[in-house]
């Protein structure tokens, strides 16, 4: 009994096979179905290799959201070096709340030589090299946000020459703690001193001769730092053609989540625009000779996810580009071959005459005669 039903079974499974076995007595093999079965391996082959590299791959994702943390201070690191000596320059911030952050909250005058080594000169070539390829090439952006902590430093090398020359500049170093709301930080004349109104620089005992704004930013950044990620005013340097001048940049900082699968960090990126203009009353351009820097904190938030394809997803695309390529192959030899032999049939059909036989009653038939094996029948 219990053979009758594995018996019944077994006929069952059989019945509902989907892939039916052909003898192979059967099966028809020519050569054209061998050169497009090579097509096809090596094509299968080719995009195999190819959809494993984009397996391998990984790419950013994007997504936007309200900001809704407004109680938290942002981070300003901060490394210009302006072209006056120390005791002549002072920086600080104001912000909207009319808040000011004085420097010595967090930043360190450093007398300097302002014209860089050979050393430095090339790192900052490169750097620039680097910003604008960034300009021209978005996508970059993604490749330095995998390659953060794993990358060199982008900091500003160290003089590899002693130099003799007497400091002839002050470089800013540091951070500063400030309110999530817009501000300016600058640089100007004079030590910045508290008042009632707002806050003042001690101005009136330097010379305007000794007025010289020429700086460079070697590094600029908002919120956490992270070594190896590039920001848009890295590199930068102006030289002032005038004594009063001003040097404006309107920044506009959007925070940042950083997950990718070395860091998970949260930052700022920002964009920026640039202007400078000579300051003259007489002309009508007023204002105060320094570097100006004024930001703005953007309502919107960016995630930004480095993601992977699973590995579910890589199989169901393999098994897609295999079973497509048979089949797609299979159809177009089948078709070949019917569009082959339509046109060896006419071929044939138009190699023989037509011939007129007589027949007994008188008439003639125009259809070809039919052959025997002694042609006497």
């Amino acid at each position: 009994m219990r053979r009758l039903n594995r018996k019944k079974t077994l006929n069952l499974m059989k019945e509902l096979d989907a892939f039916p076995k052909v003898p192979e007595s059967y099966v028809e093999t020519s050569a054209s179905g061998g050169t497009v079965s090579l097509i096809a391996f090596t094509t299968i082959a080719f995009l195999t290799v190819m959809e494993f590299m984009v397996y391998r791959d990984t790419w950013m994702k994007y997504e936007y959201e309200v900001d809704k943390d407004f109680t938290s201070k942002l981070r300003i690191n901060i490394d210009i070096t302006v072209a006056m000596r120390c005791q002549y320059v002072g920086a600080d911030v104001l912000d909207l709340a009319e808040t000011m952050v004085a420097s010595a909250d967090g930043l360190i005058y450093e007398p300097v030589v302002f014209e860089l080594s050979p050393q430095q000169k090339e790192w900052q070539r490169m750097l620039q090299l680097i910003q604008s390829r960034l300009q021209e090439e978005h996508s970059l952006q993604d490749v330095i946000f995998k390659s953060a902590f794993k990358s060199a430093s982008t900091a500003l090398p160290p003089r590899e020459d002693n130099s003799l020359q007497s400091p002839d500049a002050c470089r800013i170093h540091g951070h500063l703690y400030v309110n999530k709301v817009a501000g300016n930080f600058h640089i100007t004349v004079g030590k910045a001193i508290p008042h009632p109104r707002g806050h003042a620089h001690l101005a009136a005992l330097v010379s305007h001769e000794s007025y010289n704004f020429s700086h460079r930013i070697d590094h600029l950044s908002f919120g956490e730092l992270i070594p190896g990620i590039i920001n848009p005013l890295d590199g930068t340097e102006k030289i002032a053609s005038d004594h009063n001048q001003m040097f404006q940049y309107f920044i506009t900082v959007v925070p940042t989540k950083l997950h990718t699968y070395k860091i998970s960090a949260e930052t700022h990126q920002f964009s920026v625009t640039e202007r400078e203009r000579v300051i003259n009353h007489a002309a009508g351009s007023h204002g105060v000779s320094g570097i100006f820097m004024k930001y703005d904190i953007s309502s919107l938030m960016v995630t930004v996810t480095e993601e992977h394809m699973p590995f579910w997803q890589f199989l169901v695309r393999l098994c897609g580009i295999i079973g497509g390529i048979f089949s797609t192959t299979g159809i177009l030899h089948g078709f070949g071959r019917f569009v082959a032999e339509v046109i060896f049939c006419r071929f044939r059909l138009g190699s023989y005459k037509s011939t007129s036989v007589p027949l007994p009653d008188g008439h003639t038939s125009n259809h070809l005669p039919l052959s025997t094996d002694n042609n006497t029948h």
